[in-house]
């Protein structure tokens, strides 16, 4: 890839952005294949730009500096590091847990959610379409880089997922209308389990009722709703919490 060939991100690219420095180490750790060059602003700190240097030459990536291009991509001036690299394909993990995000509409969410899946330990994501790109710039720096850490694959319709990977584990789409409160049940040790959130406005559909065990996180009536970032993240670490007491209590026993 060439300099000529940066501008404005647009979803039909074979490329995205990494805005910040902080994203663009976590390209560099987790996905070095896939980045094509580092644009580096003049007001760069020493600091990062050693640091930039020392990362890129593990890689075998190029540092560019070009104010110009810098300002053609960034949105605040504070932004002095930009990543590029190539969009890459992802298949989930049969045996893995799933967070399954049914027609997210906002790129900021997405990040949101993606990084709390990561930081709660849960690597696999479905997007059921139509659905937030993934790869768009406001997307990667609000996962703050997590996006790298996780295998995430896009579904035409909750009835393709559910084909592909829906007969081998627990189903918990997560509703207003759920039957079983947050935090009042345990799942099976013995299958791996699908967390299902639906869409920002308008929620899962009463179909899901009928998808596994439907889910409530308990609230008090002065809200109708939670942000899906925030209900998304109550429900992951409730569930990677159980999962570490389950795991717990199996040490325990074979200890004794």
């Amino acid at each position: 890839m060439t300099l000529n060939e940066i501008k404005k991100y647009r979803k039909k690219d074979a490329y995205s952005y990494c805005l910040g420095s902080f994203p663009t180490f976590e390209l560099l750790q987790t996905r070095p294949e896939t980045a094509e060059m580092i644009l580096l602003h003049s007001d760069a700190k020493a600091e990062i730009q050693n640091k930039l240097k020392q990362e890129c030459g593990k890689a075998g990536v190029k540092i560019v500096y070009s104010d110009r291009h810098m300002e053609k991509l960034r949105d605040k001036e504070n932004c002095v590091v930009i990543g590029v690299f190539g969009k890459y394909h992802c298949r989930l993990e049969h045996d893995a847990n799933h967070v399954v995000l049914v027609n997210p509409g906002d790129m900021g969410n997405l990040g949101t959610i993606i990084r709390s899946c990561v930081g709660f330990g849960i690597t696999n994501l479905a997007l059921i379409e139509p659905a937030a790109d993934i790869f768009h710039p406001r997307a990667v720096r609000a996962s703050m880089g997590a996006v790298f850490k996780i295998k995430f694959e896009y579904f035409s319709c909750f009835d393709q997922y559910y084909q592909e990977y829906g007969g081998e584990r627990e189903l918990y789409p997560f509703m207003l209308s759920g039957e079983y409160q947050l935090g009042t049940f345990e799942h099976s040790e013995n299958k791996p389990y699908s967390l299902i959130f639906g869409n920002e406005a308008s929620g899962l559909d009463a179909s899901y009722l009928n998808v596994g065990k439907s889910v409530v996180i308990p609230q008090t009536h002065s809200v109708d709703s939670l942000n899906l970032s925030l209900a998304a993240g109550i429900g992951i670490y409730e569930f990677c919490k159980i999962n570490r007491r389950q795991k717990n209590q199996s040490v325990d026993c074979i200890s004794q």
